[in-house]
């Protein structure tokens, strides 16, 4: 069971059409300074953000500075090139994107999780026209859950370690915890397994990579894994494409192909 709610978008011919509608809203979004909400045109470019986005990116109050740019003009490279991808793929294959876990940066630069939901815009013929995103804070968990530091040390170290072979004993020794403790808490915590974590992680970075000019086998070894059929059976087995097929798709800009409703938990 997710807690991120799907964006619902009324029908509406244009993206224009939409951005009207999600403007009444524009209020209600603002005032809310634990939630991300954007809409994104067909090219992955801001064309609505809330007061919350643009304060993380640095811009006060000025909505406006963020129109027109991709997440990766706006975001530190090491965030931004993954939010892009993201959204490349969202807007070839129409699939939502639902409580992706996800490192941010608040004001002054201070990492935070937060729970990502992304959504594809489609217009009155069906046709993909850009996204809409919202992204909520689990800061809240640092003062009611007294195990939230220690997991997210334990997050931290999977996002910043996943080339290594990692292993759930050495991830909860990490955490002072059995496994099924570990197991218990970051679901209660994050709504994600320790191992959806990590499989989340090693392939947010192989579809980064599969954008530039990376060979599939290389990126493989800068995603963790030294068997490169062992890689391509994970990511088809969880994106539902091959890594040349997803490639290529996102070349292509085709919206023929879909991806399973949720990320089996499997050993990484």
């Amino acid at each position: 069971m997710t807690n991120t709610t799907p964006i619902v978008h009324p029908p509406a011919s244009t993206l224009s059409d939409m951005l009207a509608h999600f403007a009444l809203l524009a209020p209600v979004f603002d005032a809310m300074p634990d939630i991300v909400f954007f809409v994104k045109d067909r090219d992955a470019r801001y064309a609505m953000v809330n007061r919350t986005l643009a304060r993380r990116c640095g811009h006060k109050d000025d909505k406006s500075a963020l129109i027109g740019k991709t997440a990766e003009d706006v975001f530190p490279r090491r965030f931004g090139r993954i939010y892009t991808a993201q959204d490349q793929a969202i807007i070839a294959q129409g699939h939502q994107l639902i409580d992706q876990l996800e490192l941010h940066l608040y004001p002054g630069r201070e990492p935070g999780w937060c729970m990502t939901c992304k959504q594809p815009l489609h217009d009155t013929q069906g046709h993909i026209v850009g996204l809409a995103g919202i992204s909520r804070d689990l800061q809240a968990a640092e003062g009611t859950h007294p195990a939230y530091s220690r997991l997210a040390a334990v997050v931290q170290h999977i996002q910043e370690n996943y080339v290594q072979p990692l292993n759930m004993r050495q991830l909860a020794q990490m955490a002072n915890m059995s496994i099924a403790q570990l197991e218990r808490y970051f679901h209660k915590v994050f709504h994600l397994t320790p191992r959806q974590v990590l499989l989340k992680t090693r392939l947010d970075a192989a579809t980064a990579l599969l954008v530039s000019r990376e060979k599939v086998t290389d990126v493989a070894a800068l995603c963790g894994y030294t068997d490169h059929s062992a890689f391509t059976r994970q990511f088809k087995a969880t994106v539902g494409l091959t890594p040349s097929e997803y490639r290529a798709l996102l070349q292509a800009g085709t919206s023929n192909a879909s991806r399973p409703d949720s990320t089996r938990d499997t050993n990484v």
